[in-house]
């Protein structure tokens, strides 16, 4: 559809900026490799190569040979074609930062496209030079470029060690503000050892960070703290589990980033890390704000019942076996009264011993959950959600429906310079139809448009903002008393 005013009509009625939280440019290839390989050498040049082939590779194949190796089917034609212009825009910072007020865009957090899977390199010697190299080249393409852009670098995970080595580098040698964290990377089973290859990346599991891991990531949260970023997440979960089809690429692509913000919300939550830093900020992008809205009621509905009281209340002690008996009799049910009977009254003792061995029976140990507030401190206040323009599913991040009366942090992330996005003039008009259509009022949009993003990276780092152009708008809500993330 086309949108009802253009993205200047709009901004000029507007007495805040506009901040992009999400938008994509598209390295050239060809020639990003060889500026790699200039800083860091053939291994990081290659390395990069070599998962730029992925795409080409599946698509090479027929249906069938996919299915017989369960590859997915990815995404062809995915580059502006008939919009040369906005191809063009997406493969030069210095043609987007001269477009950004056609745009309708003020200031523009930008994370990269080649680069989205260069976290998940499985080699470590051949991940950490492709990423070094990476980011000093993006950084190259940046520069002078802050007053209006500012691009993410990437911060691997593997083990915390990488990860604290290149927010230093990052920070400190390149200027870096904003950091693409790696998430939802798989590991290999230790059991899986020395499988085919072929079949090993179907012998994983996939790293949540806050949950379950190998590795204790709290010295990575508090590397965060001390150099002032916040972690950001553009994980995704294409091409494995329950979006793997070999035929139909929107089958896959539906969904894949909100399934891996997902889980890496739900680790870090029940794995306490919002708990013991609760002043930084984290936000998941390109998966909307639907999922969040669902999870933060799903994880009260289940701590209602898995939490420490809700358990109490199933403890198989507590069983009046005699009661069951006697109800048992007066139904008439004599098979089942003679094995309770054999049981001596216990339906299922062999299964109720059984705890899997946990340590604290109580799923939300970690958070340490004892009053309602905790859920907005916990939860409401330090995610972030990135969410495209034309979403209706935005407005369900202010609307009556949360838990609390929360309002969640959705962030405006355009997702210029990818296929979900074929005019760059769109994006804000889209945004904007949510007031015209009455689902967000002037306030949602600021916040959605403006001061969230605000809050997001000025609450790690006050600083961030100065030297641009939305330096005193952003100086004049992080210097505002602090927003309720709940209704009265």
């Amino acid at each position: 559809m086309s949108p009802r005013r253009s993205a200047i009509e709009i901004r000029a009625g507007l007495d805040h900026p506009i901040i992009d939280a999400d938008g994509h440019w598209v390295e050239y290839t060809p020639v990003f490799a060889e500026r790699m390989r200039k800083v860091g050498g053939d291994k990081a040049a290659d390395g990069f190569l070599a998962t730029q082939r992925r795409i080409s590779d599946a698509l090479s194949v027929s249906i069938a040979e996919r299915k017989r190796r369960g590859v997915a089917m990815e995404g062809y034609w995915t580059r502006q074609s008939t919009n040369t212009r906005d191809r063009a825009t997406a493969m030069m910072p210095r043609m987007l930062h001269e477009r950004l007020d056609e745009i309708g865009i003020d200031f523009g957090i930008i994370y990269p496209t080649a680069g989205l899977g260069i976290p998940r390199i499985a080699d470590d010697e051949t991940r950490r030079a492709v990423v070094r190299a990476f980011n000093i080249v993006t950084a190259e393409y940046f520069e002078k470029l802050g007053d209006r852009l500012t691009a993410a670098a990437i911060i691997p995970m593997h083990t915390p060690d990488e990860a604290i080595d290149e927010i230093d580098y990052a920070t400190n040698q390149l200027g870096a503000k904003v950091g693409m964290f790696g998430g939802a990377f798989a590991r290999q089973l230790p059991a899986a050892q020395g499988i085919d290859p072929a079949l090993a990346r179907f012998t994983v599991t996939y790293e949540m960070l806050g949950l379950d891991s190998e590795h204790d990531y709290d010295a990575v949260w508090q590397k965060c703290r001390e150099r002032g970023i916040a972690p950001t997440f553009h994980a995704g979960g294409r091409g494995f589990g329950l979006r793997n089809s070999p035929s139909n690429f929107t089958f896959n692509h539906i969904g894949h980033f909100a399934s891996a913000g997902h889980a890496l919300a739900k680790a870090l939550f029940l794995g306490g890390v919002t708990r013991r830093f609760p002043d930084l900020r984290f936000a998941f992008l390109e998966g909307g704000v639907g999922w969040g809205c669902q999870l933060f009621v799903d994880l009260i509905e289940h701590w209602e019942r898995r939490g420490r009281e809700g358990l109490a209340y199933m403890d198989p002690a507590k069983l009046d076996r005699a009661l069951l008996k006697s109800l048992v009799d007066q139904h008439g049910y004599e098979d089942m009264a003679a094995e309770l009977a054999r049981r001596d009254g216990w339906p299922s003792r062999e299964e109720d011993e059984l705890t899997g061995g946990v340590p604290v029976l109580d799923d939300y140990a970690a958070c340490g959950i004892t009053r309602k507030e905790d859920w907005i401190e916990l939860y409401a206040r330090p995610y972030y959600f990135g969410c495209e323009a034309d979403d209706r599913m935005n407005a369900n991040a202010f609307g009556p429906a949360n838990p609390f009366g929360a309002r969640l942090n959705a962030i405006f992330s355009s997702d210029i310079g990818h296929f979900d996005v074929p005019d760059m003039l769109n994006p804000v008009p889209q945004a904007y139809e949510m007031v015209e259509d009455g689902l967000f009022s002037r306030d949602d949009f600021r916040d959605f448009t403006f001061a969230n993003a605000v809050r997001l990276w000025g609450t790690q780092n006050p600083r961030f903002f100065e030297g641009t152009v939305v330096a005193a708008a952003a100086a004049a809500v992080l210097n505002a008393a602090p927003t309720r993330a709940a209704a009265e």
